[in-house]
């Protein structure tokens, strides 16, 4: 900060900033880049919220918001963007986002730093503004005409963005006309990121996901046609022992009729408080061990023929490599399919040489309590 500067020719603008809020909520994909992404709350929570290994939005009621607050919110980030590039300037940093302009602006009020909108909008600025993500649970259950109308004027606003992406239903998908998608892809939406979960149509209904497998597929391919970057995101041992091989095998079938651009492995955690943490603890669900999680996934990688991404970004996939490391890659780019299949089942060969005690064992945190 230059040493002539004052807090008094910028305490106006710290003021300002500190009276602006947003609707913002608490869930993204990690892929989305954390603070690096701009979090925009554009529906709240989620309309279908009866899947029974989902706790996310338990007790918490959909709510379809007003474009004209969407668009409010919109215009206050630009607003709290716009004091804080002012500030940037007067303390002689010339527009730049940096820990300098930080600390100008909390010397004026320490309290900012408990200031989720503030924090997020200069995180985004500082780490460049390029990503957005909207929340919540499915974006595109907004009327696509609505929808359409909130992308334009967040690209119009704030015009640094170069991805703005969302989580959406293979079931809205499927309902959507290709056009409508089209149109709120032009609009500004580049990415989506569809739970898929299973592709086996019996574990959809047990688990109360509200779509059929042909409906998935019909969403994928709408997505991928209207020209979407896709993430299709499945879960590891969902049928449990029970039908952990049928579950293997539907979700390659239908994630090879989709061709998505990427596929993330979202292993079971049994989350109490939800119909499926019932299931297990009441002996009807039997949780896999290590190596029978690396039995399912190398049925499912063996059956996947695709040109995607194959990702294990989450900290769940966790099993242990010969030298004690982490087996699998947790980068958010993954593997590339069909190149790259053969090195994975060899990992997954390599886990099961491990001795099982080496990997983490879901059903042991569980008895801890650590999720």
């Amino acid at each position: 900060m230059a040493s002539f500067t004052k807090p008094e020719s910028y305490r106006e603008n710290v003021e300002n900033i500190s009276k602006l809020t947003f609707a913002v909520g608490v869930y993204r994909p990690p892929s989305e880049g954390g603070s690096a992404s701009l979090l925009l709350r554009i529906t709240e929570n989620c309309p279908w919220n009866k899947c029974t290994f989902c706790e996310m939005y338990k007790g918490h009621p959909f709510g379809y918001r007003p474009v004209a607050d969407v668009k409010a919110d919109i215009d206050t980030v630009k607003a709290i963007s716009d004091e804080i590039r002012e500030i940037s300037i007067k303390t002689g940093n010339d527009g730049r986002i940096n820990r300098e302009v930080l600390q100008a602006i909390l010397s004026v009020d320490p309290y900012l730093r408990e200031n989720y909108c503030f924090s997020s909008v200069f995180n985004w600025l500082y780490y460049g503004g390029k990503t957005a993500f909207l929340q919540d649970a499915n974006s595109m259950i907004m009327r696509p005409g609505e929808f359409v109308e909130v992308l334009q004027h967040l690209r119009k606003t704030l015009v640094s963005l170069t991805r703005v992406t969302s989580y959406t239903r293979s079931k809205t998908l499927a309902q959507r006309k290709l056009e409508e998608l089209v149109a709120i892809r032009k609009a500004g939406l580049d990415r989506i990121h569809v739970g898929l979960e299973t592709g086996d149509d019996e574990i959809l209904k047990i688990v109360r996901k509200g779509v059929a497998s042909e409906e998935q597929i019909e969403g994928g391919k709408k997505a991928m046609a209207a020209g979407f970057q896709l993430s299709e995101y499945w879960m590891p041992d969902l049928g449990g022992r029970e039908r952990w091989r049928r579950h293997a095998e539907n979700t390659a079938r239908v994630l090879s009729a989709i061709n998505p651009h990427y596929i993330r492995s979202r292993p079971l955690v049994p989350r109490q408080g939800t119909g499926l943490f019932e299931e297990y603890e009441q002996g009807r669900l039997h949780i896999s061990s290590p190596h029978e999680r690396l039995e399912e996934l190398q049925v499912m990688i063996e059956n996947l023929n695709v040109t995607s991404r194959v990702c294990f970004d989450h900290n769940m996939n966790a099993w242990t490599n010969r030298q004690g490391g982490l087996l699998f890659s947790q980068s958010y780019e993954g593997y590339a399919f069909p190149e790259e299949k053969p090195h994975v089942l060899e990992l997954i060969r390599e886990g099961l040489s491990v001795e099982e005690s080496r990997h983490i064992n879901i059903k042991e945190l569980i008895a801890l309590g650590s999720l």
